[in-house]
């Protein structure tokens, strides 16, 4: 995320998405909603593998729909609609991390992407943004993302700086320690 090049496609495409959604004052809900569906995507194959499928068509567009649907606001599944009919699904996930950068710099803050086992509720959101912008002395924008893969405790990437408090680390710490 941060310290990347960006893809000036990925960069193209999430400041189209973000202008839109700004001029429909909607940034914050397409912002949060996007991020969400790109993990989606990202986190199960199958799907991934349809969406990037030209073959299917339409077939993508129901996918898209039946994904996001009534829940979605209409901008998000007109945003997300439109990365996959121009042949961008691969990069949806690169796209809406671009877009959160892009519109927490909008509020002045600094996107904190965050790995957890389980999902965070909007307290445990609400405290985690406020210890990371007291540390920082920025306004944090946290974005979850799920993996089951850290066991326990936090993965937080923010900018060029990773705070590893997984659980699967401090095992891996002990394991070191005892082997020396």
């Amino acid at each position: 995320m941060a310290g990347e090049a960006a893809d000036p496609a990925v960069e193209g495409y999430a400041r189209a998405l973000v202008e839109v959604a700004t001029a429909e004052g909607v940034l914050d809900r397409v912002d949060d909603e996007l991020f969400r569906f790109a993990q989606a995507v990202s986190g199960n194959a199958e799907l991934r593998e349809r969406l990037v499928d030209d073959r299917l068509g339409v077939t993508r567009m129901q996918i898209v729909d039946d994904l996001l649907g009534a829940r979605a606001h209409p901008q998000t599944l007109a945003a997300a609609s439109y990365v996959v009919q121009s042949g961008r699904a691969r990069q949806i996930g690169e796209i809406a991390e671009t877009v959160s950068q892009l519109a927490a710099s909008a509020r002045s803050q600094s996107v904190a992407l965050v790995r957890a086992a389980v999902e965070l509720d909007a307290g445990q959101r609400e405290r985690l943004a406020a210890a990371l912008g007291k540390a920082t002395g920025k306004e944090v924008s946290v974005k979850v993302v799920v993996d089951p893969q850290v066991v326990g405790g936090l993965v937080v990437s923010l900018g060029d700086e990773v705070i590893d408090g997984s659980v699967a680390r401090r095992l891996a710490q002990m394991r070191t320690a005892l082997t020396v």
